[in-house]
Protein backbone atom coordinates (compact mmCIF):
# COMPACT_ATOMS: atom_id res chain seq x y z
CA UNK A 1 0.00 0.00 0.00
CA UNK A 2 1.12 3.53 -1.26
CA UNK A 3 0.98 5.55 2.13
CA UNK A 4 2.56 8.51 0.59
CA UNK A 5 -0.04 11.95 0.81
CA UNK A 6 0.60 15.23 -0.08
CA UNK A 7 -1.34 16.47 2.80
CA UNK A 8 -0.02 19.37 4.39
CA UNK A 9 -1.17 19.32 7.59
CA UNK A 10 -2.11 22.88 9.74
CA UNK A 11 0.05 23.32 12.36
CA UNK A 12 -1.28 22.58 15.68
CA UNK A 13 0.22 22.59 19.38
CA UNK A 14 0.70 19.08 21.27
CA UNK A 15 -1.75 17.78 23.76
CA UNK A 16 -2.08 14.17 25.16
CA UNK A 17 -4.79 12.29 26.30
CA UNK A 18 -3.21 9.43 28.48
CA UNK A 19 -0.10 8.49 26.04
CA UNK A 20 -1.69 8.89 22.28
CA UNK A 21 -0.36 12.46 21.35
CA UNK A 22 -2.99 14.54 19.44
CA UNK A 23 -1.72 17.76 17.06
CA UNK A 24 1.76 18.96 15.66
CA UNK A 25 2.12 16.60 13.80
CA UNK A 26 1.27 13.33 15.68
CA UNK A 27 -0.59 10.69 13.67
CA UNK A 28 -4.53 11.35 13.28
CA UNK A 29 -5.81 9.51 16.48
CA UNK A 30 -8.82 7.82 16.03
CA UNK A 31 -11.95 7.54 18.62
CA UNK A 32 -14.91 6.48 19.53
CA UNK A 33 -18.05 6.47 21.70
CA UNK A 34 -19.23 3.54 24.02
CA UNK A 35 -23.12 3.32 23.89
CA UNK A 36 -23.64 0.91 26.86
CA UNK A 37 -25.06 2.19 30.24
CA UNK A 38 -21.83 3.29 31.79
CA UNK A 39 -23.22 2.23 35.24
CA UNK A 40 -23.43 -1.44 33.46
CA UNK A 41 -19.53 -1.81 33.83
CA UNK A 42 -19.29 -5.52 32.64
CA UNK A 43 -20.96 -4.21 29.27
CA UNK A 44 -19.07 -1.22 28.91
CA UNK A 45 -15.65 -2.79 29.52
CA UNK A 46 -15.96 -5.38 27.26
CA UNK A 47 -17.23 -2.91 24.62
CA UNK A 48 -13.98 -0.61 25.22
CA UNK A 49 -12.17 -4.30 24.32
CA UNK A 50 -13.93 -4.79 21.20
CA UNK A 51 -13.31 -1.02 20.01
CA UNK A 52 -9.60 -1.65 21.17
CA UNK A 53 -9.32 -4.84 19.02
CA UNK A 54 -10.56 -3.16 15.97
CA UNK A 55 -7.76 -0.15 16.24
CA UNK A 56 -9.39 2.42 18.35
CA UNK A 57 -6.95 4.57 19.77
CA UNK A 58 -9.30 6.94 22.26
CA UNK A 59 -12.62 6.03 24.03
CA UNK A 60 -15.02 8.22 24.86
CA UNK A 61 -17.38 7.55 27.85
CA UNK A 62 -20.94 9.37 28.97
CA UNK A 63 -20.63 10.32 32.86
CA UNK A 64 -24.61 11.69 33.67
CA UNK A 65 -24.24 11.28 37.28
CA UNK A 66 -22.48 10.20 40.44
CA UNK A 67 -23.70 6.55 40.31
CA UNK A 68 -22.02 6.87 36.40
CA UNK A 69 -18.50 8.75 38.24
CA UNK A 70 -17.99 5.97 40.74
CA UNK A 71 -18.48 3.17 37.76
CA UNK A 72 -16.04 4.81 35.80
CA UNK A 73 -13.50 4.52 38.45
CA UNK A 74 -13.85 0.81 38.18
CA UNK A 75 -14.30 0.57 34.67
CA UNK A 76 -10.63 2.59 34.42
CA UNK A 77 -9.20 0.11 36.86
CA UNK A 78 -9.68 -2.60 34.26
CA UNK A 79 -9.22 -0.95 31.02
CA UNK A 80 -5.75 -1.12 30.51
CA UNK A 81 -3.93 1.21 27.47
CA UNK A 82 -7.10 2.99 26.53
CA UNK A 83 -7.17 6.38 27.11
CA UNK A 84 -10.48 7.15 28.46
CA UNK A 85 -12.44 10.79 27.88
CA UNK A 86 -15.06 11.26 30.42
CA UNK A 87 -18.15 13.43 28.71
CA UNK A 88 -19.48 15.90 31.29
CA UNK A 89 -22.15 18.18 31.01
CA UNK A 90 -23.61 20.95 33.73
CA UNK A 91 -22.24 19.11 37.00
CA UNK A 92 -18.81 20.12 37.51
CA UNK A 93 -18.63 17.90 40.48
CA UNK A 94 -18.69 15.06 37.83
CA UNK A 95 -15.47 16.52 36.37
CA UNK A 96 -13.63 16.67 39.59
CA UNK A 97 -14.89 13.24 40.19
CA UNK A 98 -13.48 11.05 37.12
CA UNK A 99 -10.64 13.54 37.30
CA UNK A 100 -9.47 11.93 40.66
CA UNK A 101 -10.39 8.91 39.06
CA UNK A 102 -8.12 9.05 36.60
CA UNK A 103 -9.81 10.51 33.42
CA UNK A 104 -7.19 11.08 30.92
CA UNK A 105 -9.78 14.00 29.56
CA UNK A 106 -12.17 15.72 30.31
CA UNK A 107 -14.65 16.69 27.40
CA UNK A 108 -16.53 19.87 28.71
CA UNK A 109 -18.17 23.32 27.30
CA UNK A 110 -16.68 25.27 30.33
CA UNK A 111 -19.63 28.06 29.90
CA UNK A 112 -22.28 25.27 31.19
CA UNK A 113 -20.87 23.93 33.89
CA UNK A 114 -21.78 26.89 36.16
CA UNK A 115 -20.24 30.17 37.58
CA UNK A 116 -16.81 31.35 37.20
CA UNK A 117 -15.50 29.35 40.41
CA UNK A 118 -16.31 26.18 39.16
CA UNK A 119 -15.21 26.73 35.95
CA UNK A 120 -11.92 27.42 38.12
CA UNK A 121 -12.03 24.24 40.20
CA UNK A 122 -12.27 22.15 37.21
CA UNK A 123 -9.85 23.73 35.17
CA UNK A 124 -7.16 23.99 38.25
CA UNK A 125 -7.67 19.99 38.98
CA UNK A 126 -6.89 18.92 35.03
CA UNK A 127 -4.07 21.16 35.75
CA UNK A 128 -3.24 19.46 38.63
CA UNK A 129 -3.53 16.36 37.27
CA UNK A 130 -1.91 16.54 33.73
CA UNK A 131 -4.72 16.03 31.73
CA UNK A 132 -6.29 17.24 28.71
CA UNK A 133 -9.71 19.17 27.75
CA UNK A 134 -11.75 19.12 24.93
CA UNK A 135 -14.42 22.02 24.27
CA UNK A 136 -17.48 20.34 22.36
CA UNK A 137 -19.84 22.57 20.40
CA UNK A 138 -22.60 20.99 19.71
CA UNK A 139 -25.23 21.99 16.85
CA UNK A 140 -27.80 20.53 19.13
CA UNK A 141 -26.93 22.19 22.51
CA UNK A 142 -25.91 25.81 21.84
CA UNK A 143 -25.99 28.34 24.46
CA UNK A 144 -29.42 30.24 24.66
CA UNK A 145 -28.58 33.61 24.02
CA UNK A 146 -26.44 32.31 20.74
CA UNK A 147 -29.06 30.54 19.64
CA UNK A 148 -31.50 33.79 20.60
CA UNK A 149 -28.97 35.94 18.38
CA UNK A 150 -29.00 33.80 15.37
CA UNK A 151 -32.55 33.07 15.17
CA UNK A 152 -32.34 29.39 15.85
CA UNK A 153 -29.86 29.05 12.76
CA UNK A 154 -27.20 26.52 13.76
CA UNK A 155 -24.92 28.03 11.52
CA UNK A 156 -21.16 27.95 10.97
CA UNK A 157 -21.13 31.28 12.58
CA UNK A 158 -23.01 30.23 15.99
CA UNK A 159 -20.58 27.38 16.48
CA UNK A 160 -17.72 29.30 15.90
CA UNK A 161 -18.78 31.98 18.59
CA UNK A 162 -19.49 29.14 20.67
CA UNK A 163 -16.28 27.61 20.58
CA UNK A 164 -14.27 31.01 20.80
CA UNK A 165 -16.53 31.62 23.94
CA UNK A 166 -15.05 28.80 25.46
CA UNK A 167 -11.45 28.96 24.56
CA UNK A 168 -11.48 32.26 25.89
CA UNK A 169 -12.32 31.36 29.29
CA UNK A 170 -9.49 28.20 29.15
CA UNK A 171 -7.20 30.95 27.74
CA UNK A 172 -7.56 33.64 30.37
CA UNK A 173 -7.10 30.71 33.01
CA UNK A 174 -3.54 29.82 31.45
CA UNK A 175 -4.58 26.36 30.73
CA UNK A 176 -4.01 25.37 27.05
CA UNK A 177 -3.77 21.75 26.96
CA UNK A 178 -6.93 21.47 25.26
CA UNK A 179 -8.69 20.52 21.88
CA UNK A 180 -11.70 21.68 20.18
CA UNK A 181 -14.51 20.38 18.19
CA UNK A 182 -17.39 22.25 16.10
CA UNK A 183 -19.94 19.48 15.23
CA UNK A 184 -23.02 20.13 12.96
CA UNK A 185 -25.29 17.34 11.19
CA UNK A 186 -24.90 19.34 8.31
CA UNK A 187 -21.80 18.26 5.87
CA UNK A 188 -21.46 21.68 4.63
CA UNK A 189 -22.07 24.10 7.99
CA UNK A 190 -19.76 21.47 9.93
CA UNK A 191 -16.86 21.88 6.60
CA UNK A 192 -17.33 25.86 7.27
CA UNK A 193 -17.46 25.98 11.00
CA UNK A 194 -14.02 23.92 11.15
CA UNK A 195 -12.31 25.66 8.86
CA UNK A 196 -13.26 29.21 10.48
CA UNK A 197 -11.88 27.73 13.50
CA UNK A 198 -8.82 26.55 11.91
CA UNK A 199 -8.06 29.94 11.03
CA UNK A 200 -8.28 31.12 14.59
CA UNK A 201 -6.67 29.16 17.23
CA UNK A 202 -3.59 26.84 17.00
CA UNK A 203 -5.25 24.05 19.39
CA UNK A 204 -5.62 20.77 18.47
CA UNK A 205 -8.72 19.82 16.38
CA UNK A 206 -11.21 16.78 17.40
CA UNK A 207 -13.61 17.13 13.71
CA UNK A 208 -16.48 14.84 13.12
CA UNK A 209 -20.20 15.36 11.51
CA UNK A 210 -22.58 15.00 14.64
CA UNK A 211 -25.67 12.46 14.85
CA UNK A 212 -24.75 11.47 11.25
CA UNK A 213 -27.37 8.88 11.15
CA UNK A 214 -27.49 5.34 10.25
CA UNK A 215 -24.72 2.94 8.83
CA UNK A 216 -25.36 3.63 4.74
CA UNK A 217 -26.23 7.30 5.34
CA UNK A 218 -24.11 8.63 7.99
CA UNK A 219 -21.05 6.91 6.75
CA UNK A 220 -21.55 8.72 3.07
CA UNK A 221 -22.44 12.14 5.26
CA UNK A 222 -19.15 11.35 7.63
CA UNK A 223 -16.66 10.83 4.91
CA UNK A 224 -17.48 13.98 2.46
CA UNK A 225 -17.35 15.93 6.03
CA UNK A 226 -14.11 14.74 7.17
CA UNK A 227 -12.96 13.85 4.10
CA UNK A 228 -13.18 16.94 2.76
CA UNK A 229 -11.13 18.49 5.92
CA UNK A 230 -8.77 15.82 6.15
CA UNK A 231 -7.75 16.71 2.46
CA UNK A 232 -7.18 20.57 3.37
CA UNK A 233 -4.87 19.43 6.24
CA UNK A 234 -7.74 20.01 9.02
CA UNK A 235 -7.98 17.86 11.64
CA UNK A 236 -5.85 15.71 14.54
CA UNK A 237 -8.12 13.47 15.58
CA UNK A 238 -11.67 11.89 14.20
CA UNK A 239 -14.29 10.78 15.39
CA UNK A 240 -17.74 9.06 12.93
CA UNK A 241 -21.06 9.47 14.74
CA UNK A 242 -23.15 6.88 13.38
CA UNK A 243 -26.52 5.09 15.05
CA UNK A 244 -24.98 1.46 14.89
CA UNK A 245 -22.60 -0.41 16.76
CA UNK A 246 -19.41 1.76 17.47
CA UNK A 247 -17.40 -0.79 16.10
CA UNK A 248 -18.41 0.41 12.87
CA UNK A 249 -17.27 3.83 13.57
CA UNK A 250 -14.24 3.00 14.07
CA UNK A 251 -13.89 0.81 10.28
CA UNK A 252 -15.33 3.50 8.31
CA UNK A 253 -12.43 6.36 10.25
CA UNK A 254 -9.91 4.16 9.54
CA UNK A 255 -11.66 3.98 5.87
CA UNK A 256 -11.32 7.28 5.30
CA UNK A 257 -7.76 7.91 6.68
CA UNK A 258 -6.77 5.05 4.09
CA UNK A 259 -8.38 6.58 1.60
CA UNK A 260 -6.30 9.67 1.78
CA UNK A 261 -3.59 7.90 2.58
CA UNK A 262 -3.23 8.92 5.66
CA UNK A 263 -3.46 5.63 7.86
CA UNK A 264 -2.95 2.74 6.81
CA UNK A 265 -4.57 0.30 9.60
CA UNK A 266 -6.70 -3.41 7.96
CA UNK A 267 -7.30 -4.63 5.08
CA UNK A 268 -7.94 -2.23 1.50
CA UNK A 269 -10.55 -4.74 -0.43
CA UNK A 270 -10.26 -3.40 -4.21
CA UNK A 271 -13.39 -4.74 -5.99
CA UNK A 272 -15.43 -4.59 -8.97
CA UNK A 273 -19.12 -4.77 -9.20
CA UNK A 274 -19.32 -7.56 -10.89
CA UNK A 275 -20.79 -7.70 -14.74
CA UNK A 276 -21.52 -10.67 -17.09
CA UNK A 277 -17.81 -11.26 -17.12
CA UNK A 278 -17.26 -12.30 -13.78
CA UNK A 279 -15.87 -16.49 -13.39
CA UNK A 280 -17.12 -16.44 -10.06
CA UNK A 281 -19.82 -14.21 -7.54
CA UNK A 282 -17.77 -11.61 -6.86
CA UNK A 283 -20.19 -10.22 -4.23
CA UNK A 284 -20.52 -13.37 -2.69
CA UNK A 285 -16.16 -13.30 -1.96
CA UNK A 286 -15.70 -10.17 -0.82
CA UNK A 287 -18.44 -9.45 1.62
CA UNK A 288 -17.82 -12.84 3.02
CA UNK A 289 -14.01 -12.18 3.13
CA UNK A 290 -14.21 -8.77 4.73
CA UNK A 291 -16.28 -10.44 7.48
CA UNK A 292 -13.71 -13.37 8.10
CA UNK A 293 -10.73 -11.20 7.86
CA UNK A 294 -12.23 -8.16 10.16
CA UNK A 295 -9.63 -8.85 13.12
CA UNK A 296 -6.75 -8.07 11.12
CA UNK A 297 -4.85 -5.01 11.63
CA UNK A 298 -1.92 -5.78 9.15
CA UNK A 299 -1.98 -2.93 6.41
CA UNK A 300 -2.59 -4.43 3.16
CA UNK A 301 -4.08 -4.14 -0.25
CA UNK A 302 -6.63 -7.21 -1.42
CA UNK A 303 -7.99 -7.47 -4.63
CA UNK A 304 -11.07 -9.68 -6.16
CA UNK A 305 -11.70 -8.73 -9.72
CA UNK A 306 -13.77 -11.47 -11.36
CA UNK A 307 -12.23 -11.34 -15.13
CA UNK A 308 -9.09 -10.95 -16.60
CA UNK A 309 -9.67 -7.34 -18.17
CA UNK A 310 -8.92 -5.15 -15.01
CA UNK A 311 -8.16 -8.34 -13.21
CA UNK A 312 -4.34 -8.93 -13.46
CA UNK A 313 -3.56 -5.22 -13.58
CA UNK A 314 -5.20 -4.65 -10.49
CA UNK A 315 -3.11 -7.72 -8.91
CA UNK A 316 -0.05 -6.59 -9.78
CA UNK A 317 -0.67 -3.68 -7.76
CA UNK A 318 -1.44 -5.64 -4.39
CA UNK A 319 -0.23 -7.19 -1.72
CA UNK A 320 -2.57 -10.12 -2.54
CA UNK A 321 -5.12 -10.25 -5.88
CA UNK A 322 -7.29 -12.84 -7.58
CA UNK A 323 -8.20 -12.32 -11.34
CA UNK A 324 -11.36 -14.71 -12.51
CA UNK A 325 -10.73 -17.05 -15.23
CA UNK A 326 -12.77 -20.16 -15.85
CA UNK A 327 -13.25 -22.86 -13.49
CA UNK A 328 -9.84 -21.87 -12.29
CA UNK A 329 -8.52 -18.16 -11.19
CA UNK A 330 -5.11 -16.70 -10.98
CA UNK A 331 -3.65 -16.30 -7.59
CA UNK A 332 -1.01 -12.84 -6.95
CA UNK A 333 1.29 -12.29 -4.39
CA UNK A 334 3.36 -9.02 -3.79
CA UNK A 335 2.25 -8.29 -7.92
CA UNK A 336 3.61 -11.81 -8.79
CA UNK A 337 1.71 -14.21 -10.52
CA UNK A 338 1.38 -17.97 -7.98
CA UNK A 339 2.16 -21.07 -10.72
CA UNK A 340 -0.92 -22.80 -8.70
CA UNK A 341 -4.36 -21.05 -9.81
CA UNK A 342 -7.22 -21.66 -7.32
CA UNK A 343 -10.31 -23.10 -7.90
CA UNK A 344 -13.64 -20.88 -8.09
CA UNK A 345 -15.50 -22.76 -5.37
CA UNK A 346 -12.75 -22.52 -2.67
CA UNK A 347 -11.36 -18.54 -3.49
CA UNK A 348 -12.54 -17.86 0.04
CA UNK A 349 -10.78 -20.18 1.98
CA UNK A 350 -7.72 -19.97 -0.18
CA UNK A 351 -7.34 -15.90 -0.06
CA UNK A 352 -7.99 -16.10 3.64
CA UNK A 353 -5.43 -18.97 4.05
CA UNK A 354 -2.64 -16.35 2.15
CA UNK A 355 -3.90 -13.08 3.89
CA UNK A 356 -3.50 -14.35 7.17
CA UNK A 357 -0.22 -16.01 6.34
CA UNK A 358 0.83 -12.70 5.09
CA UNK A 359 -0.67 -10.70 7.97
CA UNK A 360 1.99 -13.04 10.41
CA UNK A 361 4.39 -12.28 7.97
CA UNK A 362 4.79 -8.52 7.26
CA UNK A 363 3.95 -8.45 11.35
CA UNK A 364 6.70 -9.86 12.05
CA UNK A 365 9.01 -7.98 9.78
CA UNK A 366 7.91 -5.20 11.22
CA UNK A 367 8.21 -6.42 14.88
CA UNK A 368 12.31 -7.23 13.67
CA UNK A 369 12.96 -3.69 11.77
CA UNK A 370 12.00 -2.18 15.36
CA UNK A 371 13.92 -4.09 17.46
CA UNK A 372 16.47 -3.55 15.04
CA UNK A 373 16.07 -0.02 15.49
CA UNK A 374 16.08 0.22 19.21
CA UNK A 375 19.22 -2.10 19.50
CA UNK A 376 21.19 -0.22 17.28
CA UNK A 377 20.18 3.31 18.96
Amino acid sequence: MNNFTNIVRRKSTRIYIGNVPIGDGAPIAVQSMVNTRTTDILETVAQINALKKAGVDIVRISIPTMDAAEAFKIIKQQVINTPLVADIHFDYRIALKVAEYGADCLRINPGNIGNNKRIRSVVHCAQDKNISIRIGVNSGSLERDLQKKYDGNPTENVLLESAMRHVDILDKLNFHQFKVSVKSSDVLITIQAYRALASKIDQPLHIGLTEAGALRNGTVKSAMAVGFLLNEGIGDTIRISLATDPIEEVKVAFDILRALRIRAHGINFIACPGCARQEFNVINVVNALEEKVSDITTPMDVSIIGCVVNGPGEALKSTIGVAGARNKSGIYEDGIRQQKRCDNISIIEELERRIRAKSKLLDQNNHNTTLSHIINN
